[in-house]
């Protein structure tokens, strides 16, 4: 581990080849770079210092230099003990970032990383899962003064955040990013489905053609899992809780059905909730000889380790982030990267593509707030639908794709009601 004022990484020998992991990423975010250009000269958060959780990838590196070049200082932590990558922390430590993050880390390290961020006085905050912000309101009330707003970049932590303003505990103003078009519609849904697949066959090689692939969850992440899956030739099973979301799967063409029905029938099966207990005991009992199970929600709480290891005889480690549990009737269970997010900690996270649209979102809520913070309430917003459309323009561009525009005389028909049959 290597220490010093203003960082805490793994390895800083590893800056070499984070480099260059960033030269790459930062080549295919070009909405980011025109923004950062912008920035540069604008500076439009002087004066702001911004202390982000999120998974330190290197992508995420783009985002942290876009945000410094716009004139704020930075303190940097993982979201999640098992996403960092090393060689970016490195990076990021030798460029001159605050920087505490490495992959492995125990609970205990990772709320110490946090608390490092909150200790530089931040007034902006970038979370994702809102541990930061939570961490704020439950422990660190000390920031709570200088602090203008932050911004959600996840479906859970949008979640948590929302419940905290229904009763009345968010103490300020957060831009849920993670609501905006051009971030669900494309990162969670192509995002999350590629990178989940790169992961599973990280960790596991396994031909995904003729499994039955099952889903727990048809929301955004979980309906570009299932296709995903089905696209690599996979049976694709999709469980819900929800009647309109197993609607749309069955719509779509998937098999929906209760997860007792499905830990029998199931080869692979994924958790995309956000919910608590998805995989218990119930189900392990049930599934076949070499089943396995992963998650791709937020936190690790969706599949019950404890209910596995209860019915298991042995464990071992069979291949990297691949643990073999032999139940004790005989039958092998595989659990991936320990039931944490599968595609960061089994692989690299969602393409740099699709990020670039996610991070931009994330820089300009953050000049948002830093211009307009203190005039809100302590409530959760949505991005603004001219930012959507507006980054939506600058990715077409970016893509070498031109769209039509309306006429004057399509656009008189669109705003004139008077039309009829």
């Amino acid at each position: 581990m290597d220490e010093a004022e203003g960082y805490k990484v793994a390895n800083l020998s590893l800056a070499d080849e984070g480099e260059r992991r960033v030269d790459w990423a930062r080549s295919r975010m070009p909405v980011l770079a025109i923004l950062r250009h912008q920035a540069e000269k604008e500076k439009p958060l002087a004066g702001m210092t911004v202390a982000g959780c999120l998974h330190v990838t290197k992508e995420t590196a783009v985002l942290i230099e876009t945000i410094a070049a716009a004139g704020a200082n930075v303190s940097w932590s993982g979201c999640n003990p098992l996403s960092t990558q090393d060689d970016v922390a490195a990076w990021l430590a030798r460029e001159g970032y605050e920087i505490y993050a490495w992959h492995g880390q125990s609970v205990e390290d990772f709320y110490w990383c946090i608390d490092q961020t909150i200790d530089s006085k931040p007034t902006l905050t970038l979370d994702d899962g809102a541990d930061l912000i939570f961490r704020v309101h439950d422990t660190r009330v000390d920031a709570l003064d200088l602090i203008i707003g932050g911004t959600e970049e996840t479906t859970t932590g949008v979640h948590r955040l929302r419940a905290m303003s229904a009763a009345g505990q968010l103490k300020y103003p957060v831009i849920a990013v993670n609501d905006a078009i051009t971030k669900w519609d494309f990162d969670n849904v192509h995002g999350t489905g590629q990178s989940t697949l790169d992961g599973i066959l990280r960790a596991t090689s396994v031909l995904l053609a003729g499994k039955t692939f099952v889903v727990a969850g048809y929301g955004h992440c979980g309906k570009g899992l299932a296709n995903r899956a089905r696209g690599m030739g996979s049976n694709v099973v999709v469980t819900e809780v929800n009647p309109l979301a197993a609607l749309k799967a069955h719509m779509d063409g998937f098999q929906v059905m209760k997860m007792e029905d499905a830990a029998s029938i199931g080869d692979i099966f994924c958790t995309a909730t956000g919910m608590v207990d998805v995989l218990v005991k119930r189900h392990f009992e049930l599934m076949k000889d070499g089943a396995i199970v992963c998650n791709t929600g937020h936190y690790d709480c969706e599949i019950n380790i404890p209910d596995l290891e209860s019915l298991s005889s042995s464990v071992r480690t069979i291949r990297t982030d691949n643990e073999e549990f032999t139940m004790k009737d005989g039958r092998l269970i595989h659990l991936l990267a320990r039931g944490r997010l599968v595609n960061l900690a089994s692989a690299e996270g969602h393409p740099s593509e699709v990020m670039d649209m996610s991070f931009a979102n994330q820089f300009l809520s953050l000049c948002r707030l830093a211009k307009e913070g203190t005039s809100y309430l302590n409530e959760v917003y949505d991005i603004t639908l001219e930012q959507d459309s507006e980054l939506a323009m600058l990715k077409l561009a970016a893509e070498g794709l031109i769209i039509d525009k309306l006429t004057e005389e399509q656009r008189k028909y669109h705003e004139d009601y008077s039309h009829g049959t």
